[in-house]
């Protein structure tokens, strides 16, 4: 993969890209870690369409703010770094808190986005709580590859506890409901059969809550499906690029559909 360093307000960010046909498919990563496990999708999804995963001001290879960045702060760096990289029209990936961040962007910068995939959008409104996420997330627990742990600990290391605890509390404080009405591009949800910290519930009224909203569940996946089930997940995104229209946004399906 192709390592790709852009200056967004005078900080270095730094992307990783596995070049294909266009449209341009961008991963957000979550919460205190970084893009280090969506590089084996990106892989596999390099071989059909053009690839990246970025690393978000103060997480990851890229330099931080002396404070970490609020949100919409987070998301401006998002847009703003499409600019720097000469992406127009790109299809934003987030998992986790990544979807937090890709709807904020495509809300306040629609024309920059074509499309957005969401994989397993947090936070649950029903749970919105540092407890009962806590507990979630050590239920998820069992459903993850033990081969990420490492990775998480690595990434936790280079933003440090406040960049963590500073995305964290982004995630709880964020109403993404709110703003998922206003999404004016397809979107396509997707969720882990076995995700425990965004229940199937939870999926389905994120999906209801977009206009042109569907949804699809992977099996044998926890929360993270881009590092566990990265071959099932370039196949919908796949299928999502080719119904969805987002090559052509004259031609925007209007359709929505779950299943």
């Amino acid at each position: 993969m192709e390592r790709i360093t852009a200056t967004v307000n005078g900080r270095p960010m730094v992307a990783w890209r596995s070049a294909g046909p266009e449209p341009p498919v961008v991963c957000v990563h979550g919460a205190g870690i970084s893009s280090r496990t969506f590089r084996p999708f990106t892989e596999v999804l390099g071989h059909a369409h053009d690839a990246w995963a970025v690393d978000l001001p103060g997480f990851g290879a890229g330099a931080g703010p002396p404070r970490p960045l609020v949100l919409r702060a987070l998301a401006d760096a998002v847009a703003e770094w499409l600019t720097a990289v000469g992406l127009d029209h790109a299809v934003l990936l987030g998992g986790s808190f990544g979807c937090q961040v890709a709807v904020d962007t495509a809300v306040r910068h629609p024309a920059r986005i074509a499309g957005l995939v969401l994989v397993g959008p947090t936070v649950d409104a029903a749970a919105r709580g540092f407890t009962r996420q806590l507990l979630r997330w050590i239920r998820n627990s069992p459903h993850e590859r033990a081969s990420m742990a490492p990775l998480n600990l690595a990434d936790y290391r280079d933003a440090g506890v406040r960049g963590v605890a500073g995305a964290f509390a982004e995630s709880l404080r964020d109403r993404i409901e709110d703003k998922l009405p206003h999404v004016l591009m397809p979107a396509l949800v997707v969720r882990g059969a076995e995700d425990r910290l965004v229940p199937q519930e939870r999926a389905e009224e994120v999906t209801r809550l977009l206009p042109v909203g569907r949804l699809s569940v992977v099996p044998d996946s926890g929360h993270m499906v881009p590092y566990r089930r990265p071959h099932a997940l370039a196949g919908l995104v796949g299928d999502f690029l080719t119904h969805a229209g987002v090559t052509d946004p004259g031609e925007r399906s209007a359709d929505r559909r779950t299943g």
